[in-house]
């Protein structure tokens, strides 16, 4: 293996482990379900983490089990087993994984009356693809958990900031990220979003630039993201791991420079309604929460009270 691919997975390890803050737990009409009553959820988890980390998502899936009695929580498992799980979250082609998802949801016979969707940080973006790309079984409420939908730019926090490797990764991922080789082997590359190389991003983002629509607009997507009874995201204010934190929802620096942030309301995403977003925005369906933690830190009290009503 050259050493431009060692680096450049040595840089996704890095940038890994800052995106995937372990879930921190201090303390819409569903489609019934003929057992109990309830509407199924998928958990899709970040970056670094796995389906059945107890402390993370073993423990998300546990207090929803607490909270909905019988409810059926599928936390998702990328590959034969915990390990390929993570190790896939940081070197597996997204849209193939987001393929391995479909496949794995159109198969489980619990879930074909409709489901809801929680993903966290990269899991929001990764579940909302499965929803514009596989309306079949047909997800009903997707929560988006600190996820990054205008991608990421920066690394404001990662380790050893002070010997400048951040920088490294940065002017890495600026020289390299939209090149065949990185693309196809670096999980964040796909949702690299340079506002400085904007043709670059939009000419040869593998997953980004297709399910936000940059190169042409599939009416497909269009179609099935408005089929979503309710779109909640999370926005952490404290983020310091997410750069920029507008991404969460659904906003991102503007093109040609890397200081000024715009809404989604301000985009060109939104004004020409390429995702359908404004038509939903306008329907109510589009719901902005935020807490004042800091990446996927938020206590059960804060969830139960904001996030479980989407849920029952």
């Amino acid at each position: 293996m050259c050493l431009c691919v060692i680096s450049f997975k040595m840089a996704a390890v890095l940038l890994a482990l800052t995106l995937a803050a372990p879930v921190l737990l201090v303390a819409s009409g569903p489609v019934p379900d003929t057992n109990n009553g309830t509407v199924p959820l998928v958990l899709w988890h970040g970056m670094g983490d796995s389906c059945c980390n107890p402390l993370s998502m073993g423990s998300i899936k546990k207090m929803m089990e607490e909270e909905i009695p019988g409810i059926y929580v599928l936390s998702l498992m990328i590959g034969k087993n915990v390990v390929q799980d993570t190790e896939n979250g940081f070197f597996l082609d997204v849209n193939t994984q987001v393929s391995m998802v479909c496949s794995q949801l159109a198969q489980d016979a619990r879930l074909q009356g409709g489901y809801n969707a929680m993903g966290f940080s990269q899991g929001g973006q990764f579940l909302r693809a499965v929803a514009q790309r596989c309306p079949s079984p047909p997800m009903r409420t997707l929560i988006s958990v600190g996820g990054q939908h205008q991608g990421v730019y920066g690394l404001p926090r990662c380790p050893g900031e002070s010997s400048h490797i951040c920088d490294m990764i940065r002017e890495a991922l600026n020289r390299g990220a939209y090149s065949d080789l990185v693309q196809k082997h670096l999980v964040q590359a796909q949702y690299w979003h340079d506002p400085l190389n904007d043709d670059l991003y939009k000419q040869h983002s593998l997953f980004l630039a297709d399910i936000n629509q940059e190169r042409v607009v599939n009416e497909t997507y269009r179609k099935n993201l408005q089929q979503l009874q309710k779109f909640v995201m999370v926005k952490f204010l404290q983020d310091t791991v997410v750069d920029p934190v507008d991404t969460e929802w659904f906003g991102f620096l503007k093109a040609g420079q890397a200081k000024e942030t715009e809404t989604l309301q301000e985009s060109a995403l939104y004004r020409e309604d390429r995702l359908g977003l404004a038509a939903m925005d306008k329907a109510h369906k589009l719901v902005f929460l935020s807490t004042d933690g800091d990446h996927l830190q938020f206590s059960r009290e804060w969830f139960t009270a904001n996030l479980l009503p989407f849920l029952r």
